[in-house]
């Protein structure tokens, strides 16, 4: 590992859109991530959000849309007023560990500002979306049993004192890449992150009334479906156009991206079949969102080898870790986040030390740099995030629960979220 230290990765350099012009606006890189960008908010809402709503209970339907609704809100005033400054912003002598405030409301920003080859405001928006879905990716953490108002302030807290540093450690010029770390869409920066915040939220909200004893089944199969088929969908946005350029790299991560996503719900209902007789339907959607999160730090490093390995590695990992969490440690992460988003994440950090390898069809890593190093190097980034996160969203969730109560009572969520918080029901009959 120390052959690596403070040496960045040749391969991470192609994330710079065409190098040699880039003080000039580039018109089909600049609509390709407009495109993405869309794609991307795209895939929390509505896909997320229906994705998690058809998961809960009947009852607890419009609380689940509610809060990926509002947590979209909310990120985007806060990506505003200044955390994309201090991710993204030169941070000086700090640079290394926070961005600076420069970009504080965009207030030095106009029509004719770039980023790279892109406008500056594109970036920005772009980038506004990854920090949207991280902390509604934790709602299914906790699911059908958190205040409406401890989950504001929590996601709020979190984008600012976890995703903020972490984000600008590995994307914003911070120490994480001078390391050498590989994360090309967001394996560590938000699956690794948001799938330890939501087993850490799990554990302190403690299980749902009835859990692990009494069924809990998806309400609206078909609602799942629909939100899995927009994630598929939107997370093209999400990895290829993380190129941030309109050309044969974003056309591999796309391709990878598809690859990934088809291996991994086919291997996650083959084991369904093997082992129920029968293969289920949210198994395969399941399979499938695992597929995705698993080549997400992969998606501009590997080729399709790598992306089909990853895959099938993706639903054996992934099916498994849901069957331990759930069935041997009983952990009421009500949606399954850690096991298929953080355990997926940190799969396919790993493996992207392996198969961005030349030999194995990837771009390859930096001269000198074997892929012992690599995998090394990816463990690290992936061992500090995992901490940092689990700490401070630990830290987080206490405070918040001394300050304003983070559970709502039992007879309340015996009741459902819907009614209690929301004085609102998601079907007539109820």
């Amino acid at each position: 590992m120390l052959s690596i230290i403070n040496r960045r990765l040749v391969s991470g350099l192609l994330l710079l859109p065409d190098l040699a012009f880039a003080d000039q606006l580039n018109q089909a890189n600049t609509a390709w991530v407009l495109t993405s960008t869309g794609l991307v908010l795209f895939m929390t809402i509505p896909g997320l959000s229906l994705f998690y709503a058809g998961l809960v209970r009947s009852k607890n339907v419009l609380s689940v849309l509610m809060q990926c609704f509002a947590i979209t809100c909310l990120v985007s005033i806060l990506w505003l007023a200044g955390v994309y400054s201090f991710i993204f912003a030169d941070g000086g002598e700090l640079q290394k560990v926070i961005g600076g405030a420069s970009r504080v409301f965009l207030s030095d920003v106009g029509t004719a500002s770039l980023k790279g080859t892109i406008p500056e405001t594109v970036f920005f928006m772009f980038q506004m979306t990854f920090a949207i879905i991280t902390p509604a990716l934790i709602v299914g953490g906790f699911a059908e049993r958190m205040k409406f108002s401890a989950m504001l302030w929590f996601s709020g807290l979190w984008l600012i004192v976890v995703y903020l540093p972490i984000c600008h450690w590995m994307w914003g010029g911070g120490w994480l890449a001078d390391l050498g770390a590989m994360d090309f869409a967001g394996g560590i920066v938000i699956h690794v992150n948001a799938g330890v915040a939501a087993l850490v939220a799990a554990l302190v909200l403690g299980k749902r009334r009835g859990f692990p004893n009494t069924a809990m089944p998806p309400h609206n199969m078909t609602m799942v479906v629909t939100g899995a088929g927009m994630l598929w969908v939107g997370w093209f946005g999400f990895n290829a156009g993380s190129t941030l350029t309109a050309d044969g790299r974003a056309g591999m991560a796309m391709l990878v991206t598809h690859i990934g996503a088809a291996s991994g719900a086919l291997t996650w209902m083959f084991i369904e079949w093997k082992r129920f007789s029968k293969p289920s339907v949210l198994g395969i959607v399941t399979g499938m969102v695992a597929g995705l999160g698993t080549i997400t730090p992969a998606s501009g490093f590997v080729g399709p080898f790598g992306a089909l390995v990853i895959g099938i590695t993706a639903g054996v990992v992934c099916f498994y870790a849901t069957q331990y969490v759930k069935r041997t440690l009983k952990i009421d992460d009500s949606l399954d986040v850690f096991s298929v988003h953080g355990v997926g994440g940190v799969t396919g950090s790993l493996l992207t030390g392996v198969f961005a390898a030349s030999g194995l069809g990837g771009l390859g890593f930096a001269e000198g740099v074997s892929i012992m190093d690599q995998v090394s190097v990816q463990a690290l980034a992936i061992v500090i995030t995992a901490a940092w996160s689990a700490l401070f969203s630990y830290l987080i969730l206490k405070l918040l629960d001394k300050w304003i109560g983070l559970r709502v009572t039992p007879d309340e969520e015996v009741q459902g979220l819907d009614t209690v918080l929301h004085e609102e029901t998601g079907y007539l009959d109820l």
